[in-house]
């Protein structure tokens, strides 16, 4: 059965933050839909690593660095892309970082607040990052009047935790600032969008120990009693990404096992 709508030759992605983890598994699926692949990361060494990967089964990828919570940064990004892998059809990204801590001490607990330099740092790299590859990237997009931008928020956007103020306040601002950028740009046929995971840890980055505990602890807490794979967040990114979902835009999409309705 063929869909031509899903086919991705051709199709340049760059993907900020996809060294490992949910942005790893995004570009693993869009190489393997035929799309060249651009992942730029902090470091140079894990980005190579991670394009190396992709080379391995086929797939055309390159590496380069950027400091995504930087625009200086994200802005000589954009030229060094522009001009040595052409221009982009797809832009995701997918920077993260999390953090468990109350904002205050509460009184009985041995815990300290959360400090103004560690409630930045969220911020930065899950809600800044976002901002600056918007921008970075933005007038490109729009000079060419068409291209697909998808942002990582997550489940944390509309289910409160205690101890993750920072974290949900920065997830939620990626639907906001998803939702008006896709307004703004949408004139322009540009689409804006974002995907919000749940539990998907990434199996290279734990022990097995670990991971077993994530299973054990998803099936408490998930209705459908087990954690995502990275695959399949890649396979969502996949539709976002290609000509399959012209018709959408300003659009948060849960993949979380239920977790944000239960």
């Amino acid at each position: 059965m063929n869909f031509p709508e899903f086919d991705m030759a051709g199709r340049k992605v760059l993907l900020i933050g996809a060294a490992r983890g949910i942005g790893k598994g995004i570009a693993a699926v869009l190489a393997e839909a035929g799309a060249d692949i651009a992942i730029a990361s902090l470091n140079l060494e894990s980005a190579t690593t991670a394009v190396k990967e992709i080379q391995s089964h086929g797939g055309k990828a390159v590496a380069y660095a950027t400091d995504a919570t930087r625009y200086a940064d994200m802005e000589r990004l954009a030229a060094e892309v522009l001009d040595s892998f052409g221009p982009i059809d797809v832009l995701v990204n997918c920077v993260g970082d999390s953090i468990v801590k109350p904002l205050v001490a509460r009184p009985g607990l041995s815990e300290t607040g959360m400090s103004e330099s560690e409630w930045r740092f969220i911020m930065d790299v899950n809600l800044t990052q976002v901002f600056t590859g918007c921008k970075a990237f933005g007038a490109h997009f729009l000079q060419q009047r068409r291209g697909s931008i998808i942002n990582l928020s997550g489940v944390a956007a509309v289910r409160a935790g205690a101890t993750r103020s920072a974290y949900s306040a920065a997830k939620a601002g990626v639907v906001s600032f998803t939702e008006v950028m896709a307004l703004e740009w949408a004139p322009f046929h540009v689409r804006v969008n974002a995907i919000a995971p749940g539990s998907v840890p990434d199996p290279t980055q734990m022990t097995p120990e670990e991971l077993s505990k994530r299973n054990a602890l998803a099936a408490s807490r998930v209705p459908l009693a087990r954690v995502g794979h990275l695959r399949e967040v890649g396979l969502l990114a996949l539709y976002l990404a290609c000509d399959a979902s012209a018709f959408v835009t300003g659009q948060t999409w849960s993949i979380d096992g239920g977790a944000s309705i239960s």
